[in-house]
């Protein structure tokens, strides 16, 4: 590789991937090979650390270097207003920018597509072209009006279940090949280029092709499986072992298939002449449980399985080497503007906020992590550098198709459980605090019990109260804890005043009765 910093970036989320499912972490079935490879020539980050458990608040933190509580983008608030993104930033830098993805949180609507030059949604339901311009104004009133609110949401929840719908099958698995097409056409006729991609597959529903299927989950019919997280976190459904390792053998199958895609995209740049001119990221924006703490998904908890990250990043200034000191997907805003030497901190509007570049954010820099050479105001940069934070605001639309399948099965889910729960955790290496507003807080002591299976909140390890305390310094710098529990109350007395029409495409969906 060139000694000199490269002019291009290449940036990939593989949606809801597992670390310990990579080859390169260590998993001992081959499905990732060509990450194998890249690994060879990129830095493989051991204990990278995302901000939030799911799409929304992860990539509003990718795209601001804002913690959640601060960008505010949510279930509740679900768009990022008032922010200037590092798209934004690099377009009036000069730079191409393009953003491709196949998930529904990712479109103009949501605004995390702001300041992208190119951007397409290869989500059916509703493409990016649709929500922009007046639609996109009117999807922002509707979220700005507290009757209309649920509404908004629960037409994100449609979407995203629209496009399940219609991603199953034969259909499943036509999205990443597109977004790696576009990705190639995208850098082919740029000069200097930011390329950001989502690829979806390893989100449920689980429906890989047929040729990675046969490999990794030989015999399994993907719809005779529990595809639906809410059916068993409910306690509606339950899976047994032999039904567990059918999904799990079917999320390897979705994996290898992203596996194969970046294959083709990194022979492409390398036959091209691009690949030593282009930094490349690659992470995942969150896992996903599959039974562990008696879960399916990524919703409810923060457990390291959905947080500590697959993270792997090709730079001159970075070894080909692995590293164990704990990193933040945060810290990744920071490491593109100054790969390209981008200072960034100039509103696009006035009135926004917008984080400048602070190199010990960055993991291209010398003083990386030293937070007292800091030169932002963030509230994450306490003691010596060696925490993480974690945030998780319910998850209104999940939690209402909770509490429908559960009184489906005639099931009643208590209040004061972690599905109606808000948290925050601070992590270090070794220690893990998380505070909840509703049940007992937990704390783990993640070099003896990786598994997080005995809670040590409330004792007297040394490291577990570190930890604690950095949470505390975090939470006053955010605004404060939160202790009073949010109303448990999620009814949608406000769908009665969708029409007839709208009311049947979500009672079609089985979000209505």
């Amino acid at each position: 590789m060139s000694t000199e910093s490269p002019e291009n970036v290449l940036f990939v989320v593989m949606d809801t991937v597992r670390k310990d499912r990579l080859t390169p972490y260590g998993y001992d079935r081959p499905t990732t090979p060509n990450l194998e490879s890249f690994a060879e020539e990129a830095t493989v980050f051991e204990e990278a650390v995302a901000p939030a458990p799911w799409t929304l608040p992860v990539h509003a933190s990718l795209f601001t270097g804002m913690y959640p509580s601060h960008h505010g983008a949510d279930q509740e608030n679900p768009y990022l207003e008032g922010a200037t993104t590092l798209a934004e930033t690099l377009s009036a830098a000069g730079y191409d920018t393009a953003c491709y993805s196949s998930n529904a949180w990712i479109t103009p609507y949501t605004h995390l597509t702001d300041g992208f030059s190119h951007q397409d949604n290869f989500f059916e339901v509703m493409p990016g072209e649709f929500l922009s311009g007046p639609l996109a104004k009117a999807w922002k009133t509707m979220n700005d009006n507290d009757a209309l609110r649920a509404v908004a949401d629960k037409l994100v929840s449609l979407g995203n279940t629209a496009h399940e719908y219609f991603a199953g099958g034969g259909g499943a698995d036509s999205k990443t090949p597109a977004v790696v097409d576009r990705t190639m056409e995208f850098v082919e006729g740029s000069e200097r280029s930011f390329a950001f991609i989502n690829l979806m597959d390893a989100h449920l529903p689980y429906h890989p092709p047929e040729e990675f299927a046969e490999e990794f989950a030989p015999g399994v019919d993907s719809t005779e499986v529990c595809q639906n997280s809410k059916e068993y976190n409910s306690g509606a459904r339950d899976i047994d072992d032999d039904e567990w390792e059918a999904i799990r053998g079917l999320y390897d199958a979705e994996i290898a298939h992203i596996d194969d895609q970046l294959g083709r995209l990194f022979d492409w740049l390398k036959e091209t002449g691009r690949w030593d001119d282009t930094m490349v990221v690659v992470c995942a924006d969150h896992g996903e449980l599959h039974g562990e703490h008696d879960l399916y998904g990524h919703e409810f908890c923060l457990y390291d399985p959905l947080v500590n990250v697959p993270l792997l990043v090709k730079h001159p200034e970075l070894e080909a080497d692995r590293r164990d000191d704990q990193v933040e997907l945060v810290d990744l805003y920071h490491t593109v503007l100054d790969a390209l030497d981008v200072e960034g901190g100039t509103p696009a509007s006035p009135g926004d906020d917008v984080v400048a570049l602070d190199r010990t954010r960055s993991l291209l820099s010398a003083s990386y992590r030293e937070f007292s050479r800091a030169s932002n105001d963030d509230p994450g940069q306490v003691r010596d550098g060696e925490y993480a934070f974690v945030e998780y605001s319910r998850p209104v639309v999940e939690l209402k198709q909770l509490e429908e399948k559960a009184s489906s099965a005639g099931i009643t889910l208590p209040e004061d459980s972690r599905f109606y729960s808000r948290m925050r955790a601070a992590r270090r290496t070794d220690a893990k605090y998380v505070r909840i507003d509703r049940i007992p807080d937990e704390a783990y002591r993640l070099d003896d019990d990786p598994g997080e299976t005995e809670n040590l909140a409330g004792g007297d390890d040394d490291a577990v109260e570190g930890t604690e305390a950095a949470l505390s310094a975090f939470e006053s710098n955010v605004g404060g804890a939160w202790t009073d529990a949010l109303d448990d109350d999620v009814s949608d007395d406000s769908v009665e005043q969708m029409d007839d029409e709208a009311q049947e495409r979500l009672r079609d969906l089985g979000y209505l009765e």
